[in-house]
């Protein structure tokens, strides 16, 4: 599972004005079962979004295609990591490493 962290590189109204493509491109994601969860950091200086059911290189293609990224709004900080507890919600994802 990957947690991709997006931090604004411009100001919100260059942002906001992605705004619709970017939520477009989630809703894709969505639909494909690959983003789990996603929202906005507090304070607003970027996002965080959590991945599943693809590899490093996959998890890095699709950051690269993001609206944000294309319009050079945000840059992203991907952290793979072993979702080996979830909730019930999430067993779907979890991971069971060799030990």
């Amino acid at each position: 599972m990957f947690v991709m962290e997006l931090t604004y590189t411009a100001p919100v109204e260059a942002v906001e004005e992605e705004m619709d493509a970017h939520l477009a491109w989630l809703d894709g994601y969505y639909a494909a079962g690959i983003f789990l969860a996603s929202g906005r950091k507090v304070p607003r200086d970027g996002g965080v979004i959590l991945a599943g059911g693809i590899s490093r290189a996959e998890v890095e293609r699709i950051a690269a295609e993001d609206p944000f990224t294309v319009a050079g709004v945000c840059a992203y900080r991907i952290t793979e990591f072993l979702a080996t507890k979830t909730s019930s919600d999430l067993a779907t994802v979890r991971e069971n490493p060799a030990v």
